[in-house]
């Protein structure tokens, strides 16, 4: 593998520690904030509606406006400042929340305008996760880039086990306006955090001179030279005179010729297509059965109680805890370990291409575990190996499209794999919920396991393709 641009363009290895520190300090407070609000949201739904079809809407306003707006999310990373599209998201949703928290303290909430703001943030996450991924390039050596990744990795997974405890102290002690404060506060230090990382002059190139590279590249055909003529042409980061460039059309225009670019280019690329394919169809086939976890536990371990020691599950919320908390457990873990062994075990990205799909059968496989497990035990002790084995796929996926994408095409390749994983879970919602009413739960677990399977085998395939050779 090798890239476009000379080593000079890369990260210095000299004050990455201190830039890495402050964007993962940064981006644990604003993601432990957004969480725990998350939970407190989606509980009140819960609380006060108890239907379905309250949480169908809560699920298709939190998720699908992220998978649509990541679409523009990637262009933008890659067109215009990555560190103002990390920050301006968390300020956008802030405020939002300011004004759901004066609604809820004043009794003006509604069901209405909480699904408004469940939109507008789930909007933000869609430009911000892009610009996330493509920033860390910027400011960490490729060296030091699965190492990263999996600490990332280790932040999210500790996230999904504080931030559920979090809000649900909170909920028994102070009313919701109040904890929805906390996602404010939250976000003003995590970009606070951000504001202070020094991004290298080389890192901040101007895009004109990044796309122009990629037209003399390995992506040779039209769309590309019209693409980067057109940035040329609008002034990329710092704005343009021209007002034809800047109207709302030629942007739509401009962001969907990205978004194709984007497409063709990760297609062409073995490596990427297998990560971003085998994402989203993990996504389709695995992830979405586990969202019925809730069902599963209701159904198959109703009067099935547990006693570890120093806690017994004897409710049905003791057991959805357990469930939640041990897929939490096994991703720290899987991103500790990823951590520790990953830099030295997957220095190449054959291996890292391995990992993914080594990753993704563990998925397909303990999820049909899951499904045919009959003692609670033993099912959480799947659940924890679930999440190790979700971990040992990120942080090698996350590593092969920042390493192997040229610069200008990071930010479109991570909106296009947010894109289509974040669209795979609700469209498998669809797929598998009705399909929980019809046959035995248990049996949705078996299918999506095994149909995730024929994915890790694709991944691995792709894996042993030639990767083309940038000029």
């Amino acid at each position: 593998m090798s890239h476009q641009f000379s080593e000079k363009s890369a990260p210095s290895e000299t004050g990455w520690l201190c830039r890495a520190v402050l964007l993962l300090t940064g981006q644990a407070f604003s993601l432990l904030g957004s969480s725990v609000v998350q939970f407190a949201i989606w509980w009140w739904i819960v609380l006060q509606t108890r239907t379905g079809s309250a949480m169908l809407l809560a699920t298709l306003f939190g998720v699908l406006p992220q998978s649509l707006v990541s679409i523009f999310g990637g262009p933008m990373a890659d067109r215009y400042n990555r560190k103002a599209l990390i920050i301006l998201p968390d300020l956008i949703i802030a405020g939002v929340t300011v004004l759901l928290s004066v609604s809820f303290a004043l009794n003006w909430a509604s069901l209405s305008l909480i699904f408004v703001v469940l939109l507008i943030r789930s909007a933000g996450g869609g430009i911000q996760q892009p610009a996330v991924q493509s920033f860390i390039p910027d400011v960490v050596p490729s060296s030091k880039l699965l190492r990263v990744n999996a600490i990332f990795g280790v932040i999210d997974s500790a996230n999904r086990i504080a931030a559920p405890a979090l809000a649900a102290v909170l909920v028994n002690l102070v009313p919701l306006w109040a904890i929805l404060l906390v996602d404010v506060t939250t976000a003003v230090i995590g970009v606070g955090f951000v504001a202070m990382i020094r991004v290298p002059r080389a890192a901040a190139q101007n895009t004109a001179v990044q796309d122009s590279a990629v037209q003399n590249g390995t992506v040779q055909d039209d769309t590309v030279q019209n693409n980067a003529a057109e940035t040329r042409g609008s002034g990329a980061i710092a704005g343009t005179t021209d007002s034809a460039a800047t109207h709302p059309i030629a942007i739509l225009r401009r962001t969907f010729a990205d978004l194709k670019v984007g497409l063709v280019y990760a297609m062409r690329h073995p490596h990427l297509k297998g990560v971003i394919l085998g994402d989203a169809l993990t996504c389709l086939m695995s992830v979405a059965p586990m969202n019925l976890t809730l069902l599963l536990m209701t159904r198959e371990y109703e009067g099935i109680n547990l006693n570890l020691g120093f806690i017994n599950l004897t409710t049905a919320s003791d057991k959805l805890a357990a469930n939640e908390l041990g897929l939490s457990v096994g991703m720290l873990l899987g991103g500790a370990l990823m951590s520790a062994i990953g830099p030295k075990l997957l220095k190449r990205s054959i291996a890292q291409m391995y990992a993914v799909a080594f990753g993704i059968a563990m998925v397909g496989i303990t999820v049909i575990g899951l499904g045919i497990s009959r003692n609670l035990l033993l099912y959480l002790i799947i659940d924890v190996l679930n999440g190790v084995a979700s971990a040992v796929c990120i942080g090698p996926m996350r590593t092969v499209m920042q390493s192997e994408s040229d610069e200008s095409m990071v930010g479109r390749v991570f909106g296009l794999d947010t894109m289509l994983s974040t669209l795979g879970m609700p469209l498998g919602m669809l797929i598998f919920a009705p399909l929980a009413d019809v046959i035995p739960i248990a049996w949705v677990f078996v299918a999506g396991g095994l149909l995730t399977l024929p994915v890790a085998w694709y991944v691995l395939m792709l894996s042993r393709k030639d990767v083309p050779v940038c000029a």
